[in-house]
């Protein structure tokens, strides 16, 4: 294995160790605002499940959109069918929440989420998050409450209600985009008639306001810039307590407390907070490696604890005499994530790669003894094809051919990315230059010196949640933004 030493930040790390950088003031703005909309196979949290979702986002005059069908694996009644238009047809083969579930909590982060009748989409995503073990509670604006709030002398305040007496435009209702971009209408329109200043006011009636804890001055709160960064919450003894990452920090460290708190984790953290300090970044990509970076160093008593990457294995396809693809599961002790070709999945445990491997392989209907998960037994076939969930290769009834194809094509996504490049890289984003050679996250620096000091030292530890961060990085960046190091 190759040698390795811990990540460093240079001159942003004495932010962290008690000498603060001069902060610069900065002046409210608007909240970010994404308008949701979500189709759903019932009105059930626990037994239904979404079949699309649609957000339009509102930031400073622009609007993105961002919509996607889902695959519910559950029936689709015939009412909702007909309610929606979204068939099993038009949702087969479409991602399942769980692999949308990052994406979808980034464009939600830190914006306001506006939903008609919003304790029903909500209470689905907040639902369909907790299942996969993510805690999603954003600040939530109901367009009933609003219109309840600025319209009093209407008797009825559903969506179809303000298409009739706002002549809103409808473009696909009961679709999850045609009724997001409604609820945009409809802010807009009162805007219009009312003015930014009036509707913030109603955001902040209508919405949770914050409750700062007993030990928390405000004057420090007011502190934080609303720009990316880390920020740490601390207990008695200055023992951390949270590292949390934001593109706007002061807005996510309020978030932290509401009045309406209901969260056990929250009303804890609330109780034990003794101090705050943060850590400006140049933009997102900084606080993601920062806080990952920091998670692992510091230990917070309250976040999740993330695991260290010193046991992680990975599967390997190799040919037998026969031609048949089989996986061998290569170990910790000799695998080179980024440098070794071939590798699949990178699991912490060799149980959970198992879980993985068995998981495919039922999926995809592949043979588990011919891709090493049982062993073979002279004429027999595997126990999946006497269940009708292998297609018979273990019995020559389906061509190695075939069994090859279906087996890479399933692996495809699980695929571990070599590293792109003959030696460290810096990706530069605003004032800082992130260093990075073989998916290993060396440091970030502010200047020349620091550049080369980074990327002459030596490969720091292989991180998993860093290489995922960083393949997903890397994939969206245009070429000049990554400068190639030598060493």
């Amino acid at each position: 294995m190759i040698p390795s030493r811990p990540p460093r930040t240079l001159s942003l790390s004495k932010q962290l160790f008690g000498i603060l950088l001069p902060m610069k003031k900065t002046t409210s703005r608007l909240p970010t605002l994404a308008f949701i909309d979500i189709e759903t196979t019932g009105s059930n949290y626990d037994r239904d499940r979404i079949t699309e979702v649609g957000i339009k986002t509102l930031h400073e005059d622009q609007v993105e959109v961002w919509e996607s069908l889902l695959n519910p694996q559950v029936f689709i009644p015939q009412n909702i069918q007909r309610i929606t238009g979204i068939s099993p047809q038009m949702v087969e083969g479409q991602p399942d929440f769980s692999e949308l579930a990052q994406e979808l909590y980034r464009q939600l982060e830190d914006k306001i989420f506006v939903a008609h009748n919003a304790r029903f989409d909500y209470g689905f995503l907040k639902s369909s998050f907790k299942r996969i073990g993510i805690d999603f509670k954003p600040k939530v604006l109901c367009t009933v409450k609003l219109s309840r709030h600025l319209f009093p002398e209407q008797k009825r305040h559903n969506l179809d209600t303000l298409i009739q007496v706002h002549g809103l435009q409808v473009s696909a209702r009961h679709r999850a985009l045609g009724d997001a971009d409604l609820l945009l209408q409809f802010w807009n329109i009162c805007e219009a008639r009312f003015g930014t200043e009036k509707l913030l006011a109603a955001i902040d009636h209508i919405t949770a306001h914050t409750s700062l804890p007993a030990h928390i001055d405000k004057d420090l709160v007011n502190q934080i810039p609303a720009s990316p960064g880390v920020y740490i919450f601390y207990a008695e003894n200055k023992m951390p307590l949270y590292i949390g990452k934001s593109i706007d920090m002061r807005a996510r460290v309020l978030s932290h407390f509401q009045n309406n708190l209901t969260d056990r984790k929250e009303i804890k953290l609330s109780m034990q907070i003794r101090d705050i300090d943060w850590i400006e970044t140049s933009g997102e990509l900084g606080a993601l490696l920062l806080e990952s970076q920091l998670i692992k160093e510091r230990l917070p008593s309250m976040n999740i604890k993330l695991r260290r990457s010193k046991d992680l294995c990975a599967w390997q396809l190799h040919e037998t005499e026969g031609g048949m693809l089989t996986s061998k599961l290569v170990t910790h002790r000799d695998l080179l994530p980024g440098l070794q070709d071939n590798l699949y999945g990178l699991f912490y445990s060799q149980r959970e790669a198992l879980q993985c491997l068995t998981a495919i392989a039922k999926r995809h209907q592949l043979c588990s003894v011919v891709i090493g998960l049982e062993k073979q037994v002279e004429h027999k076939s595997c126990f999946a094809y006497q269940v009708k969930q292998c297609k018979g290769a273990c019995l020559g009834l389906e061509t190695v051919t075939s069994h090859n194809l279906r087996l890479k094509m399933a692996l495809d996504a699980f695929r571990v990315k070599s590293w792109p490049y003959s030696g460290p890289i810096a990706i530069a984003e605003g004032e800082q230059m992130h260093v990075i050679d073989r998916w290993c996250y060396l440091g970030s620096a502010i200047n020349h010196d620091e550049l080369d000091e980074l990327s002459r030292e030596g490969i720091a530890e292989f991180d998993l949640d860093i290489y995922k961060i960083l393949k997903k990085k890397l994939s969206s960046l245009p070429n000049s933004q990554i400068v190639q190091l030598s060493r």
